[in-house]
């Protein structure tokens, strides 16, 4: 299949670069032919131990040479930044703490986060966390959560949202229908929840209630198996969740995307490439695909079976247009930042905004 025929699916992929600072040559061809709609930057991707205007012309020229392959005008480069051991940037970019050290900070912090991350060129960031800790054995979430209820939450999450969004930085909600009471790592294998639709509706739903009230452009799933809703397929599979609940019931008509299909809760399922098409036909937009857990050379069997599926009519031309439009609108919207260097004096202030942070980061969380 040509590299036009993958780039007119593109609008459908955000990819992981591999763990390189400089555009790696199978990255190259990936972001060349496919023309995803979005890249994820990671720890790997950013030069450490160096000094700051060092490490910053390297990141310069790898944004630089991103946007050169996709060829496109508008383009989501994306980031982790919650705060914790979920940073992936160097010095001196702030190192706060988890949001729930934020308390009524979370709007200060998000704004010093916004035009940090903004300086760099980024102009999405996969925060808040709507996720509710509900469960004192959760091993992923717990303080990387607003708060233990949904007042707190919504409340801070929205603040830090608002305030990150009107530095240059998209918001987006994770991990929809809710990840705070699982007790398994989604990265490493796949948390069933039993809890049932009004369980559900009367705690998890509700923080995801209030950010599509507040214009929340996109919404991430989860790979968590919601067994009284679908019994079969994990969140980010089910037509019953993301478009019966996420779509229909809540009424969000922005981006719904994946969290990383190469996490060990979903990845063998996405070895086989009619995943992709499962994907779509749920009612997702954008199917993310790293490099730390897998191999982003599959996104190209991916792109190809949703190609073939509109062919052949398995997928609904008028559904798939209908999802690029719906990428396109956010885009169009979305500040194409440039990369900048900061004074000191503005990370002198930021250090103020929240309480630090000062333990390791982890690549992926």
């Amino acid at each position: 299949m040509s590299s036009t025929d993958l780039a007119s699916v593109g609008d459908h992929f955000i990819v992981g670069l591999r763990p390189t600072t400089t555009l790696d040559p199978a990255d190259r061809a990936l972001l060349r032919d496919l023309r995803p709609a979005g890249v994820i930057l990671y720890k790997s991707n950013f030069c450490h131990d160096v000094p700051y205007e060092a490490w910053l012309s390297s990141h310069a020229k790898l944004i630089s040479a991103v946007r050169e392959e996709t060829g496109r005008e508008r383009l989501f480069i994306a980031i982790d930044h919650e705060g914790g051991r979920v940073c992936r940037t160097p010095a001196p970019i702030t190192r706060y703490n988890y949001a729930r050290a934020w308390g009524e900070d979370a709007g200060a912090v998000g704004a010093a986060m916004g035009a940090e991350l903004a300086s760099l060129g980024i102009n999405l960031s996969f925060a808040p966390v709507l996720d509710i800790d509900s469960n004192p054995k959760n091993p992923v979430i717990g303080a990387r959560s607003f708060d233990s209820t949904v007042e707190g939450v919504v409340t801070k999450a929205l603040a830090f949202a608002k305030a990150m969004e009107a530095k240059g930085v998209r918001a987006c909600g994770k991990h929809f229908p809710g990840h705070g009471d699982t007790q398994v790592d989604s990265h490493l294998e796949l948390p069933v929840i039993n809890a049932t639709l009004d369980e559900l509706r009367r705690r998890e739903l509700l923080p995801f209630a209030a950010a599509i009230n507040a214009s929340f452009g996109m919404i991430m799933t989860s790979h968590i198996l919601f067994k009284a809703i679908d019994p079969d397929w994990p969140a980010t599979l089910s037509r019953k969740i993301t478009h019966g609940l996420l779509r229909e019931e809540l009424g969000f008509e922005g981006i719904i995307v994946s969290d990383d299909v190469s996490m060990r809760a979903v990845s063998r399922l996405f070895d086989n490439p009619d995943m992709a098409v499962n994907f779509m036909a749920a009612g997702n937009d954008m199917l993310m695909i790293c490099a730390h857990w897998g191999d982003t050379e599959r996104a190209r069997p991916l792109a190809e079976r949703v190609i073939e599926a509109r062919r052949s009519g398995v997928l609904s031309g008028a559904n798939l247009d209908r999802s690029k439009a719906r990428v396109a609108a956010m885009l169009e919207t979305t500040a194409q930042n440039s990369v900048a260097r900061l004074p000191e004096d503005v990370f002198r202030s930021h250090s103020d905004a929240g309480a630090l942070f000062s333990d390791a980061t982890v690549e992926v969380v």
